[in-house]
């Protein structure tokens, strides 16, 4: 595929998906310039002298996706100097080891489907798709090794909060925990420690100052917390795939997401005794009770609280911001921080 086709699919319907608006054309190009080479290095990494395995490893590579860890890097490298090399090999981490975990969720979650794809456990085995995202954690540390100690140190620690994560969300909250400080913690680890060193490897290794990285590895893992709850809350809210799924599947999953757990605390009316009755049960393979549950969180306190919490994330994501200096990037991370307060409203 040649640059310009893929420039018009990046800069048109991704940025804007994302919410994110460029202020100069410079700024834009230098980070499509970036997106670009991750696409072509991900196919070249990901290959092995086995073909299943390089097809297996490539399945979600050519499936797609946001690159929106891609993108938090080179957009922290705006800071420094965005042409460094090491610049494309930090994406090529943060991405590689995000899609490790795309395998292994599907595997714990049994999904069938990822990415408009049949997902890899689905397609060959749950034993192939466990395997395979091994292997992209070790092509994800071999890459981290080129570029020094440092980037090893904040890719296994990053590993590690993801583990983290996965193992607080799989065991559930202990007795006596709030399980919407629970949920927020599951969220900051799984979700937001990989952005946030997203964030942090553009602004690293592009020679930004200490004090740069700092504030961007923070913008990054909050602005993360942000996005996955909006997300949420259109699971509730939106009358259409806006959350790119249908409607109201978490709820069917008996997925707790944050308004769910908002309203279980709720104890203000018979409406949210009601919904307390509904989604305290587990999964709603009934239609008729999953539609009813659905038109009482969309009236409920809970669905207004959860809005609340995005707005309060997405404006901590932007205090981030406050030591950097003025220029065109930093405005695009703030036009991120806007999507996300108005996308579920």
């Amino acid at each position: 595929m040649g640059s310009g086709s893929r420039r018009s699919r990046l800069g048109g319907g991704q940025f804007g998906t994302l919410g994110l608006h460029f202020a100069d054309t410079e700024t834009e190009k230098s980070v499509l310039s970036v997106l670009e080479s991750v696409e072509t290095e991900l196919r070249e990494t990901v290959a092995s002298a086995d073909p299943f395995v390089t097809e297996a490893a490539g399945h979600l590579v050519k499936a797609g996706g946001k690159r929106f860890r891609p993108l938090l890097v080179a957009l922290g490298a705006q800071f420094g100097d965005p042409s460094r090399a090491e610049v494309v090999s930090a994406a090529m981490v943060v991405e590689l080891t995000h899609l490790a975990t795309l395998y292994h969720d599907d595997v714990m979650d049994e999904a069938a489907v990822r990415r408009g794809a049949p997902s890899a456990n689905s397609r060959w085995s749950n034993s192939v798709a466990i395997l395979v995202g091994d292997y992209l954690f070790a092509r994800a540390a071999d890459v981290a090794a080129e570029l020094g100690p440092e980037a090893v140190r904040r890719q296994a620690r990053t590993f590690a909060r993801l583990v983290h994560g996965q193992i607080a969300e799989t065991t559930g909250p202990r007795v006596g925990d709030d399980p919407v400080r629970h949920y927020l913690h599951v969220i900051a680890e799984k979700t937001g420690s990989l952005i946030a060193t997203s964030a942090h490897f553009g602004a690293l290794f592009s020679g930004a100052t200490p004090e740069h990285v700092a504030a961007l590895a923070g913008y990054g893992e909050t602005i993360g917390v942000a996005f996955q709850l909006s997300d949420d809350v259109l699971d509730i809210a939106s009358e259409s795939a806006e959350s790119g799924k249908t409607p109201g599947t978490d709820l069917r999953e008996g997925v707790p997401t944050l308004p769910v757990l908002y309203a279980l605390a709720s104890e203000a009316d018979a409406a949210s005794a009601r919904l307390r009755e509904i989604v305290g049960s587990g999964p709603l393979t009934d239609d008729a009770l999953h539609a009813e549950a659905l038109g009482l969180l969309r009236e409920s306190p809970a669905l207004k609280q959860a809005r609340e919490t995005v707005r309060g994330y997405a404006e901590k994501a932007r205090t981030h911001l406050a030591p950097l200096p003025d220029i065109p990037a930093r405005h695009a991370l703030e036009s991120l921080c806007d999507h996300i307060a108005d996308r579920t409203t």
